[in-house]
């Protein structure tokens, strides 16, 4: 069997088989997909597979592929991620399951190497900004690390995740539920462009076909398949966001949940899978690294890893502690309160605006600044910026 026969096999399986068909799976743990393509083309029976299979133009497909910049990847490629194995001895979620039979991607990255690490953030399409400011801050936080952010493309904590990463310069993977050639939700195609062009756009369904709810949910086993743990940042009583939990649970990924306002209806989720012990609660980037890291290995990265204030010589330190949160001081009541002289003062209070630590005031006083203690960003972090 030539590799181009098993490819042309498995997009034409891919374009008459709905995603997650447990048909399909079965049918290719007994056969090879040429053997199974051949049995369906030639059926005689009535049922959907064999009627897509007579109106199938497989050459269409490719062409619509090749003009939307799209390949399509099977699992004996390279880019294929060796994860996704994981679906074809999970347990079915609402009677589906199983590996892709292949993936059309949309970008020039490697697929098996952008998962190789990768971190899944999912929650509601109707998020708040305390939502889609924790999303952001955690797809910007791991892609800074080089940690990949896999999310659905959709509005809300999707896209939140999506474009902490973005303003990072990558890496992302949306997944998506429908064909590649017309990106779904439009108001996100700029923001899926962009996803593509820093790291890849991928769907199991073939171009020219629409997303369907049934489409959302298998898709969802793939945002766990790719990941090493799934973050659920909001999600309401009904949110799709616990499909992807069901899918993660069933391929044994780690499942983690940020808490909310126990007010919003948006925190539904989240508070529930920490209550029912199905996820472990997660408040910030750190947690979530220390999660899906070997265990003790981020523990001690954690311990060593240098932070603003560790960076201060004494009399910067002094001066940092006399600063007020509120209102403000004088230089001189700065290098009273801090014990040190008047100019050393000074010399410390433009060293620690500069760092964005202190900030002076109109009237001449000093204050805290806006930036607080945090990690310092290495070069290479930066470099990505």
């Amino acid at each position: 069997m030539g590799e181009r026969e098993e490819r042309a096999a498995r997009m034409a399986l891919a374009c008459v088989a709905e995603a997650g068909d447990l048909r399909l799976r079965d049918a290719l743990r007994v056969a090879e997909a040429p053997e199974v393509w051949h049995a369906v083309r030639t059926s005689t029976t009535d049922d959907a597979w064999t009627r897509r299979a007579a109106q199938l133009d497989l050459g269409a497909v490719v062409a619509a592929g090749h003009r939307h910049g799209l390949r399509f990847l099977i699992p004996s490629d390279p880019d294929w991620p060796t994860g996704l194995a994981d679906l074809d001895h999970s347990e079915p979620v609402q009677r589906w399951g199983g590996m892709p039979v292949g993936l059309w991607v949309r970008g020039r990255a490697c697929l098996a190497e952008l998962t190789a690490s990768a971190v899944a953030i999912v929650g509601c399409r109707a998020s708040t900004a305390y939502g889609d400011r924790i999303a952001s801050d955690l797809g910007a936080g791991l892609a800074a690390t080089g940690t990949t952010v896999v999310s659905g493309g959709a509005f809300g904590i999707d896209a939140a995740a999506h474009r902490g990463a973005l303003a990072e310069g990558g890496p992302t993977i949306a997944v998506m539920a429908g064909g590649l050639d017309d990106y779904y939700p439009k108001g996100n195609t700029a923001m899926l462009g962009q996803v593509a062009e820093h790291g890849l756009v991928v769907s199991e369904t073939p171009p020219g076909v629409a997303p369907s709810r049934r489409r959302f949910l298998t898709r969802n086993r793939l945002i766990a398949g790719l990941s090493a743990g799934v973050v659920v940042v909001e999600g309401t009583a009904r949110s799709g966001a616990r499909n992807t939990v069901s899918w993660a649970t069933s391929c044994l990924r780690l499942v983690m949940a940020v808490p909310g306002p126990v007010s919003n209806s948006t925190s539904y989720l989240p508070h529930l899978l920490v209550r029912d012990r199905e996820a472990e609660l997660v408040t910030g980037l750190e947690d979530v690294r220390e999660a899906i890291a070997p265990m003790g290995q981020d523990l001690l990265t954690r311990a060593t890893q240098p932070r603003l204030l560790d960076e201060l010589d004494a009399d910067q330190a002094a001066v940092y502690e006399a600063l007020p949160s509120r209102g403000s001081r004088s230089t001189g009541e700065i290098a009273l309160e801090s014990g040190v002289h008047l100019r050393v003062a000074l010399v410390a209070l433009e060293e620690l605006r500069a760092r964005g630590l202190a900030a002076a005031l109109p009237d001449g006083g000093w204050r805290l600044g806006v930036v607080q203690d945090r990690p310092v960003r290495s070069a290479q972090q930066q470099g990505r910026r």
